[in-house]
This record gives structure tokens, sequence and C-alpha cells, in this order.
């Protein structure tokens, strides 16, 4: 093996900055995922039972977008964040705290795609350059489904 490449044969310096930008990502994710569950048990209104199956489908999608990532993170030869206060300090996406309308909700997760696929972009671009085809490939997967979710979401809240 040479010197400056991983176990995988890429980069090491170009390696651990799409680590750097994962663990970003997964922090994002993390919080994204706690305000998902807020919704799912606080939401109340006339679609309760549409919006609770929903949020609950979303949060496990993302359980296993956070385990994707950081066993990604693994691969790259990084450590992934796990605590919360790592997760806080590092996402763009902020906490929310008792949001039981729906639309706020979904608006909320929403802003939060949008986010989630800033960042997504980003590492994608940085993994062409590195040849990171494992990365790129999670990333394009996360990006055309997120891209859909956001269409769905913003015909539910008629924009």
């Amino acid at each position: 093996m040479k010197h400056n490449l991983t176990s995988i044969g890429l980069n090491t310096e170009l390696s651990q900055k799409i680590s750097q930008n994962l663990n970003t990502l997964l922090a994002n994710y993390q919080v994204l995922y706690m305000n998902t569950r807020g919704f799912h048990w606080n939401i109340k209104g006339e679609k309760f039972f549409e919006l609770h199956l929903k949020f609950e489908e979303l949060y496990n999608n993302f359980q296993i977008k956070i385990d994707d990532i950081a066993e990604r993170i693994l691969t790259l030869g990084g450590t992934p964040l796990h605590s919360y206060s790592d997760y806080l300090k590092t996402s763009s996406i902020a906490e929310t705290t008792n949001i039981s309308n729906g639309k706020e909700a979904v608006k909320a997760i929403v802003e939060s795609f949008q986010t989630i696929i800033i960042i997504q972009r980003s590492i994608l671009s940085l993994a062409s350059d590195a040849n990171d085809e494992g990365t790129n490939a999670l990333m394009s997967d996360n990006i055309r489904e997120q891209e859909k979710m956001i269409w769905m979401f913003s015909s539910f809240l008629n924009n």
C-alpha cells in the first residue's frame, strides 16, 4: 500500500476531508432524526393519522442513513461523531421543540432536507474529485430520494 493512500486506495488527505464533511452530514441527520421523532410524538389535528405515520417512516429512514454515513466515515478511516453535544455544535439544522402543528412540522422537514441536500452536493463534489465512488453513490441516492420528498412535502403545503 502506498503511503498516501487509504486501505481502500483513496488519497488519505482527501478521505479525511470527506470524512469531516460526512461528520457534518451525520450531525445534521441526527438532529433531523430527533426533530422528526418529536413531530411524530406531538402532532395534533386533522392530519394526525397521516402525518404520524409519515414521520415514523421518515425517522426510520433516517436511522438507516445515519448508520450508512457513520459506516462510510469508518470505511474512509475517520471516526464518526457520537455525542449529542457534538451533533448540536456541528449541525446547521436547529433543534425544534413543541411543534404539534402539521404544516409547521412539514415546513421544518422541507427546510431540513434543503440544508442536507446542500451538504450532500458538496460531499458529492469532494468525492468526485477523490474518485470515491462509494461516497458518490451514497450521496447520489440520498439526493435523488430527498429531492422527491421536497416535491411531495411542498405539494402537501401547497407550495
